[in-house]
């Protein structure tokens, strides 16, 4: 396993985040249990999850899984570093995940983020989290309140450091000047949706980020498996027929449809696995701590390991700009 600093930290963590969404939900409990225990027998050290996680009227589950993990001991917790998020509505009511159930029970209030830190801490049986996570930006609470409670915290020693999730790069650096104003480190990473379907990150998100010293840890590598292979896996009879990606638009858009015929094509004529290309070109892309890999089998955590391995040739890299194209230089491209 290959490491890189957090941003401008010194906080060391793997090339690739173990992200646990599946936990709880398309992975039972040992499942797992035995996923982790293999990430961290590969160098994995970078585990992400969020309160929310877990299935509809059992939010928190997926904490709980990592908490019977850690309990077992061996080094487990101190192996690794732990980030969760905080701003979902956590009322276990059977209500869809952002419905809010009863005022104060979501977003980023003081009142909030000391509630859902304490309740994280008792699921996953720990004394702290490493890395806590704002999951979406709060337009109605202001940062100096979001610092002040985020200031306790870590005194307390509850949290060591604070991040963002989904956030714009102008509220990336709202954040990161609100929190020099208080002595604050601020934000030291931002978790974004980017691959190569989706590249709007680097307009501003990634931009942002760079210029405030945040790791980027995108999420959705694969776009919901679209980069996946997705169209050999159906002409195998082994995925989905619609594989609908994140944008919404799956193989049923011609478009889509051709610009995934292209990209298997070009991989398969350098001898790759799709999935693998996917995650060693977010690897080499500028500000990319490392991208969450959410694998429900030994088989997928496998070919995520090896793309920390893969170095992209020049011509391949070349044919993907051409495939994908991204939106080019910030702000040159789309401004002038």
């Amino acid at each position: 396993m290959r490491y890189t600093q957090l941003g401008r930290t010194g906080l060391k963590v793997s090339r690739l985040v173990l992200g646990t969404m599946n936990f709880g939900g398309e992975a039972d409990e040992k499942t797992s249990h035995s996923l982790m225990d293999a990430a961290l027998d590969a160098g994995v050290n970078f585990f992400d999850t969020a309160d929310i996680y877990g299935t509809d009227g059992e939010k928190g589950a997926t904490e709980r899984i990592l908490g019977s993990w850690f309990a077992q001991g061996g080094g487990r917790r101190d192996k690794v570093v732990l980030a969760t998020k905080v701003y979902g509505n956590m009322t276990n009511d059977g209500t869809p995940w952002n419905r809010q159930s009863w005022p104060n029970h979501d977003r980023l209030s003081a009142l909030n983020i000391r509630r859902a830190v304490d309740a994280s801490l008792t699921r996953l049986g720990t004394d702290h989290i490493d890395v806590y996570q704002f999951h979406h930006i709060d337009r109605a609470t202001p940062f100096e309140e979001i610092w002040q409670a985020i200031d306790v915290l870590i005194q307390q020693g509850k949290i060591l450091y604070a991040a963002s999730s989904n956030f714009p790069g102008y509220k990336i650096a709202q954040a990161n000047e609100a929190a020099r104003t208080r002595g604050l480190v601020g934000l030291v990473s931002e978790q974004c949706l980017y691959n190569l379907f989706e590249r709007r990150a680097e307009m501003d998100v990634i931009p942002a980020a760079q210029e405030y010293g945040l790791g980027v840890i995108p999420w959705s590598p694969l776009h919901q498996g679209l980069l996946g292979g997705a169209l050999r896996k159906q002409r195998e009879g082994t995925g989905s027929r619609t594989h609908v990606g994140r944008s919404g638009s799956g193989l049923a858009d011609p478009v889509v449809r051709g610009q995934v015929e292209a990209y298997e094509k070009v991989v398969a004529e350098h001898g790759l696995e799709p999935g693998e290309v996917a995650l060693a070109w977010l690897l080499g892309r500028p500000g990319v701590t490392g991208p969450i890999v959410g694998p429900r089998t030994a088989e997928q955590l496998d070919s995520a390991l090896r793309a920390v391995e893969l170095d992209l040739p020049e011509a391949l890299l070349t044919s993907l700009d051409e495939i994908f194209p991204g939106p080019g230089p910030s702000p040159e491209a789309f401004a002038w």
